[in-house]
């Protein structure tokens, strides 16, 4: 029996920040993984975003299963037109929706073009499926699945316990392979995912992660991680929610890399500016562990006060002396802030005055968006209605700014010409060229030229003015 898995194109290289990241579907791979260590049934995995449309894997295949991958909220109508293009060309599969927001907000996804979607981990769900399929077994006994029926959308029995993450092998990477000259981050071509833990903690606002895992936080044993390291290439984004969270774990990891002889051209990873504060201590374990090594931060707000209003729980103190910390141990500095159409012309200022005394002029910046699954998106529900899934990009106004339309996107515009993305500004492209191998200068120059309509006011504009979908009512619930 063939399982298709499916990474659609989200349409997200089309404006903000998506031309820089194009990277492996990790998840798919795990579930492929999952599938083919159970026998019985033979995973395919399929890319469109490298490929095009699948259907020529559909008609060879004949797939019993086919898995679609929805990992963000502005993928929902992407996704849902690849289940209707799979019910055409593969009428007798059973199409199968997972993915972060599959499972963190499902209403959407809940239409007749769709047979089930995955609430739990899809390589804990995915073998068990195809292994009933192919008993002849009821759906209904496979635990964690929303299922729609006869009588409507059901979902079956959960999992006991949070599920062990190595009790999975290694992703199957070789599924991928003829693409992953196209898989990039940044500056950085080709790329590999390497998950080393799972979940958040915390309690950011606009975060849908701990949401989902309910702030649990699991985590791959020491030698499986070690294992994954070995056997992928020089570049790396490790992709945990929250890296270096338990520092007695990460300080084993690290010297087990070490005594292994792994070691990289390049890490970026992702975590809380008080956890380096607390434990500068991981950082110096970490850094020999690659040529170069980035952090990306949560920076959010350049006050106190913005801090507290995310949720963020910790303060702008952290925020400085994070930065300071990291550079005096040779990593490089990037995070993000969140901008909110709710904001003055007083508080762009301010961000403009932090970021310029602390040199954080590698951040990025995304408007505040209210993510399917967090309370956030339940308090604002009404208002988003009508707000065509696309939008939720993190790069669109989903509600009238404070300012207004024209004003609040000079100011965020502004805010983007001030960082090394602005060709016109500090950085230009002979300075981005020289970071790269010839061979990769073509994929530079196409990426900064896309990237560049985010210094222009008029670009978001045109996006915030885009006529919306139909109504979304019954995927607001």
């Amino acid at each position: 029996m063939d399982v298709l898995l499916i990474r659609p194109d989200p349409g997200n290289e089309r404006f903000g920040l998506g031309p820089f990241f194009r990277v492996e579907p990790l998840g798919l791979e795990y579930v492929a993984a999952a599938i083919r260590s159970q026998g019985g049934a033979r995973p395919i995995l399929v890319d469109e975003r490298c490929t095009g449309s699948s259907g020529s894997w559909l008609r060879r295949s004949r797939p019993r299963i086919v898995g679609l991958s929805c990992m963000h909220a502005l993928e929902y109508d992407r996704v849902l037109d690849a289940a209707r293009r799979v019910r055409r060309l593969a009428p007798d599969a059973l199409i199968v929706v997972g993915g972060h927001a599959a499972a963190a907000w499902r209403a959407p996804l809940e239409t007749d073009d769709v047979d089930a979607i995955c609430t739990a981990d899809g390589e804990r769900v995915m073998p068990l499926l195809a292994a009933a399929l192919e008993g002849g077994r009821a759906l209904g006994s496979v635990p964690g699945l929303r299922l729609r029926t006869p009588e409507g959308w059901v979902d079956t029995p959960g999992f006991e316990g949070t599920g062990d993450l190595d009790s999975v092998p290694l992703p199957a990477r070789d599924l991928v392979a003829s693409y992953r000259s196209r898989y990039y981050c940044l500056l950085f071509k080709p790329v590999w995912l390497v998950e080393t833990a799972r979940g958040c903690p915390f309690r950011c606002s606009f975060c849908s992660v701990w949401p989902l895992h309910d702030r649990s936080f699991r985590e791959r044993s020491v030698g499986a991680v070690v294992e994954d390291l070995a056997s992928v290439g020089q570049h790396v984004f490790l992709v945990d929610d929250l890296f270096w969270n338990h520092p007695d774990r990460s300080l084993a990891l690290a010297a087990a890399l070490r005594a292994r002889g792994v070691r990289k051209r390049w890490f970026l990873a992702q975590t809380r500016t008080d956890l380096v504060v607390r434990h500068p201590e991981l950082l110096e374990a970490w850094r020999p562990i690659a040529q170069d090594f980035d952090i990306f931060f949560g920076f959010e707000s350049p006050s106190d006060r913005g801090l507290d209003r995310l949720s963020k729980d910790t303060t702008l103190q952290h925020t400085v002396e994070a930065a300071r910390i990291a550079r005096s141990l040779g990593y490089g500095v990037t995070g993000n802030f969140v901008v909110d159409p709710d904001w003055d012309e007083q508080d762009f200022e301010a961000l403009w005055d932090f970021v310029a005394t602390h040199r954080l002029d590698r951040a990025g910046y995304t408007i505040l968006t209210p993510l399917p699954g967090t309370q956030l998106y339940r308090d604002r529900a009404a208002s988003l209605r009508e707000q065509p899934w696309f939008k939720f990009d993190m790069h669109h106004a989903l509600w009238e700014p404070r300012l207004g339309p024209e004003r609040f996107f000079a100011l965020y515009a502004e805010t983007w010409r001030r960082s090394i993305l602005n060709l016109g500004g500090r950085k230009r492209w002979r300075d981005w060229a020289v970071q790269v191998r010839p061979t990769q200068l073509l994929y530079l120059t196409r990426v900064l030229r896309r990237t560049q309509k985010m210094m222009s006011p008029s670009a978001y504009l045109a996006e915030h003015g885009a006529a919306p979908a139909e109504s979304r009512q019954e995927a607001i619930g």
